[in-house]
């Protein structure tokens, strides 16, 4: 295989068109289809389906896509530690995160200690759904993802970071600072849906406790969640430092779920086939120590082991 015809394939899988990705990469589109016919050829297989509204890669095409991916990751990480021999760490480094997640009252300490010991090092933060980061981790395109998630992935490397307390969340009459779970059982809930962490947790925690949940509805945004809360239809589940900020929006209270006390461990991700660049290795060494001396406001989050 070529690296430049794994380049290209790439860019017209991301793109969606062959004749835009012959635009960017400045290439004739013919001479581009060539490229495309011979990487067929050589893996015996078709990658690309081509329609009247672009291209979309075969089952094939979504597997060569994600080695070809990391290949070429691979290639940029080789050249950037040549590189750095003797200079200085520069560069960008992708983190993602799940939203709600303890992680976001890290990053700006994180972008702070990264902009004053490493400038030459450019931090992209990236926002989505657990899943949806594992994926990115495993293709390169995120070098680390913060997120709350229990059961093992594969291909994944997870490493403990803090346990994070789960509170209800409601606006109106408060009923104090801790509430039992069977209590919970007895309210409207807004919750995410099941593929969710959160969600998971708490379907978990309710059936050991042989107790239903009254889901009045699913909500993935935390802009519409806060409405749902801030009207008073309803109350939530969400981890201590997303529940502060929803409580912070809509003027409404927080207390701790109790009988038995939930609890999401948030871990930082790292693909096991990657190794990491020099400037993602020192920015994980500047996340971890940030993790080990918080710089977070609440007393509730707790280090593993």
């Amino acid at each position: 295989m070529n690296l430049r015809r794994l380049k290209y394939f790439v860019k017209i899988v991301d793109i969606g068109s062959l004749t835009q990705a012959a635009e960017v990469l400045h290439i004739a589109q013919p001479a581009l289809s060539q490229q495309v016919a011979t990487l067929e050829g050589e893996m015996d297989q078709q990658l690309l389906i081509r329609t009247k509204r672009g291209v979309t890669p075969t089952e094939a095409g979504k597997i060569l896509y994600a080695h070809a991916r990391a290949i070429l990751r691979q290639c940029e990480q080789a050249q950037l530690a040549v590189n750095n021999v003797g200079q200085t760490l520069g560069g960008q480094v992708s983190i993602g995160l799940a939203p709600g997640t303890a992680a976001s009252s890290i990053m700006m300490p994180l972008l702070q200690a990264v902009r004053s010991s490493l400038p030459d090092v450019q931090i992209f933060l990236h926002e989505n759904s657990g899943g949806i980061l594992n994926e990115k981790l495993l293709s390169g395109q995120l070098d680390m993802a913060v997120l709350y998630d229990k059961a093992p992935v594969a291909r994944i490397i997870s490493q403990p970071l803090l346990k994070e307390d789960l509170y209800l969340v409601g606006s109106g009459d408060s009923p104090g600072k801790h509430i039992d779970l069977a209590a919970v059982a007895e309210m409207n809930l807004f919750l995410p849906r099941d593929y969710s962490a959160v969600r998971k947790r708490v379907d978990e925690a309710f059936s050991l406790r042989r107790l239903t949940t009254k889901v009045v509805g699913e909500i993935e945004s935390l802009t519409t969640m806060t409405a749902a809360i801030a009207s008073g239809m309803g109350v939530t589940v969400l981890p201590e430092s997303a529940a502060r900020s929803l409580v912070a929006s809509c003027n409404g209270w927080m207390a701790r779920m109790t009988a038995p006390s939930l609890t999401l461990p948030l871990s930082l991700n790292l693909s096991a086939r990657l190794p990491l660049t020099p400037q993602s290795q020192a920015v994980k060494e500047i996340l971890m120590s940030l993790v080990l001396h918080p710089m977070v406001e609440s007393r509730e989050l707790q280090l593993v082991g």
